[in-house]
């Protein structure tokens, strides 16, 4: 009879504990197991709960736990360990398939249990027939109805199956047991579904996807082994992988929180789809900056075929402007920042009219309103609506503004140069010149909270007339750290009736994830269309403590303390790669590379020419900007000081609304910052510290 081995999302967490020796015996076993599984000597467990799971030996020092369901002859490889902590480990779990659920469920078999007199459970809200819908084995329901509070459920953890347990994370943050029931699909009128009765049939359903997966080939095995902490490969979440498989007429929209796995359902996407293209068809991967599109590329490889791959073009979108115009005859440069403010000073200068205002001020009109309304007329700038905008102009102003940019025109044109805006705007009037009907038949933008109103019109025309799965569009207003910010169906792109949220976090600790989000409070974020919906929670799964916060009086203070703290997680088996330190400029990173070289610590900069390579040594230090999109064990956000977080320049702004919107986008980086955090999160500062940081009595933000 055929036979099928999986392995467990729990057996590759524990790979990831393992000495790397170790794991190329792991591997080893795994690949002869999958072969053939009676070549190996499977025991029996004398002290286990279930006949089904059995110990077998890796080497001398270390056990693989395996459980084998005859009927239906799958091999799901449960956990690693050393001999004693294997055994001991599997003498108290189960595996089973849960009947309401159709989930293939490892948990602990537990007896002794008590209730606290006059103190009602923490479940007390919930019937068994609740529990139970939301995943509970019913020999586990007398011990999760005992549970007294919030801190004992979250030593449960282990315990209990992990699609129970994250639905009771809810019911423990108080959650109304309805509301939990409709989250999950779980009310009494959806309950029509066929639930798997089999391993087999159990093995091919989203939730079960999540937790077991068939590896295919020695190859994809041997990646897996040598980089078991990048799980996102083979396991996905139900609410995940059903937005991969996601089939809609027109764009699609997903938002979420930091850490909710946006950008892998988008890669998982990508993938899906090259796998259905024919022909010369071609899908395009944007994002807003060349390193995060480096990042993702770099990650597409680990998932792809040398086929689908060869099909996903992964580029940010302004080096894809500028190979496009170059590949139409365009001859002139994009220019950026530093270039444009020197354009407008040029052309203030021109106008020779009194002008009142700013260069920020000219760049930010040009940007929100006469780019993003294609207002390139004095005509039509006057007639354009200015809404959002802190500085009024009544007629002759606009008239003197508008003189600065007929300037500023000319000058682009003199100089052959175009702003960016500009030249997206020249990029369309190409495109909808063509007869194609469209230059990729699907688009994926990652970081959507970025673009601007130009960039999604561009991207609409580029994907063509609305057609299926057009346009696949993920983001969240509150990472948004560039000043860029569009509605959608403005843009005509319409995703009324076509969006999605994820709710869990699987990056951040609870702990840290509230913190950050606390930076936040008050702050209206859109949901790049136009509606500002409050907040929708978030929830993380794993639990640990709030960010270290420390204050110095000097940067040498500062520097010993990071030194004594990088050397004191190294000691305790922590990898230097897993270790992230991060500043607001790579003048300030420079100091801490110094500092950490004379203390012998070795350094690797991630910078915008240069990914993450984890195979390379040594503490990662990266500026705030940077380490979007990327994650690490533990995070240093280093002189978080005045006049640096926010930096300096965020409060020179006149214009009211523009000195808020920057800094909303310093908060925004500030919460992308820590919540690069999967374990442990410092912020120090010294001298005087940033304004965002609460006072040591005030105990709010936890």
């Amino acid at each position: 009879m055929d036979f099928v081995v999986c392995v467990s999302n729990d057996f590759v967490s524990a790979v990831a504990t393992l000495p790397k020796k170790t794991r190329g015996k792991v591997t080893d076993f795994i690949n002869k197991f999958r072969n053939n599984p009676l070549s190996l000597n499977m025991k029996k467990i004398d002290a286990t709960m279930d006949d089904s799971i059995r110990s077998l030996k890796i080497d001398e020092s270390y056990s693989a736990i395996i459980a084998h369901q005859e009927e239906s002859n799958i091999y799901l490889i449960l956990w690693v360990s050393n001999h004693e902590k294997a055994i001991s480990w599997a003498s108290k779990k189960r595996c089973a398939l849960n009947k309401s659920t159709g989930s293939i469920q490892v948990y602990d078999v537990i007896d002794e249990f008590e209730l606290i007199p006059d103190k009602p459970p923490l479940f007390s809200s919930a019937s068994d027939a609740d529990l139970m819908r939301l995943g509970v084995p019913e020999e586990q329901l007398r011990f999760v109805k005992s549970i007294p509070d919030v801190k004992a459920f979250q030593s449960t953890k282990e315990s209990i199956p992990i699609d129970a347990y994250e639905a009771l994370e809810w019911l423990a943050n108080d959650f109304p047991v309805a509301e939990v029931l409709k989250l999950y699909n779980k009310t009494e009128d959806s309950e029509d579904k066929e639930v798997p009765d089999d391993f087999k049939s159990a093995l091919e359903t989203d939730i079960n996807l999540s937790q077991f997966a068939v590896i295919d080939g020695e190859e994809e095995l041997r990646r897996i082994m040598a980089e078991p902490l990048e799980k996102w490969r083979l396991f996905l979440h139900p609410k995940q992988r059903s937005m991969v498989k996601k089939d809609v007429h027109g764009p699609y929209r997903l938002l979420g929180g930091a850490g909710t796995g946006k950008t892998v359902v988008a890669m998982h996407r990508a993938k899906m789809l090259a796998s259905e293209m024919q022909g010369k068809e071609r899908l395009l991967f944007t994002t807003f900056t060349a390193n995060l599109a480096g990042d993702i590329h770099h990650n597409l490889k680990k998932i792809c075929s040398q086929d689908e791959i060869r099909r996903i073009e992964t580029i940010n979108l302004d080096a894809w402007i500028s190979h496009f115009l170059r590949e139409n005859g365009f001859t002139y440069k994009i220019v950026y920042d530093d270039e444009t403010a020197g354009l407008w000073e040029d052309a203030i200068s021109r106008a020779g009219a009194n002008i009142e205002f700013t260069e920020s001020f000219f760049a930010d009109e040009w940007t929100k309103v006469v780019a993003a309304q294609e207002c390139f007329t004095k005509e039509k700038y006057m007639k354009a609506s200015r809404v959002g905008r802190g500085t009024r102009l009544d007629r002759k102003k606009r008239m003197e503004v508008w003189s600065v940019f007929e300037e500023y025109l000319t000058l682009m044109k003199e100089k052959q140069v175009r702003d960016v805006d500009t030249a997206m705007y020249e990029c369309r009037v190409v495109l909808e010149k063509n007869d194609q009907d469209y230059l990729y038949k699907h688009i994926i933008v990652d970081e959507g909270q970025d673009f601007s109103s130009n960039a999604y019109r561009l991207i609409r025309s580029m994907a063509g007339k609305e057609r299926d799965n057009d346009i696949f569009i993920v983001g969240d207003a509150h990472q948004r750290i560039y000043k860029n910010k569009a509605v959608l169906s403005k843009c005509g792109i319409n995703i009324r009736g076509r969006s999605s949220y994820l709710k869990i976090n699987y990056r951040t600790t609870e702990e840290i994830r509230k913190y950050a989000f606390a930076f936040l409070r008050d702050i209206p974020f859109d949901d790049l269309d136009d509606s500002y919906e409050p907040e929708t929670q978030c929830q993380s799964l794993t639990h640990g403590g709030y960010p270290t916060i420390t204050n110095f009086r000097s940067a040498s203070e500062e520097h010993r303390y990071l030194v004594n703290e990088i050397r004191a997680l190294s000691s305790s088996g922590v990898a230097l790669e897993d270790i992230c330190l991060t500043a607001r400029t790579n003048r300030l990173l420079d100091d801490y590379i110094r500092a950490f070289q004379e203390a012998g610590i070795h350094v690797y900069k991630i910078t915008q020419e240069k990914l993450d390579d984890r195979s390379l040594d040594g503490v990662r230090v990266a500026t705030m900007h940077r380490v979007k999109g990327l994650e690490f064990p533990y995070m240093f956000i280093a002189a978080a000081n005045s006049r640096i977080i926010p930096f300096s320049s965020s409060n020179d702004d006149h214009d009211p609304i523009a000195k808020e919107e920057r800094l909303t986008s310093e908060k925004c980086l500030l919460y992308v910052a820590l919540t690069r955090a999967q374990k442990a999160a410092y912020i120090t500062s010294y001298g005087k510290k940033s304004e965002f940081l609460p006072n040591e009595a005030d105990m709010s933000l936890n």
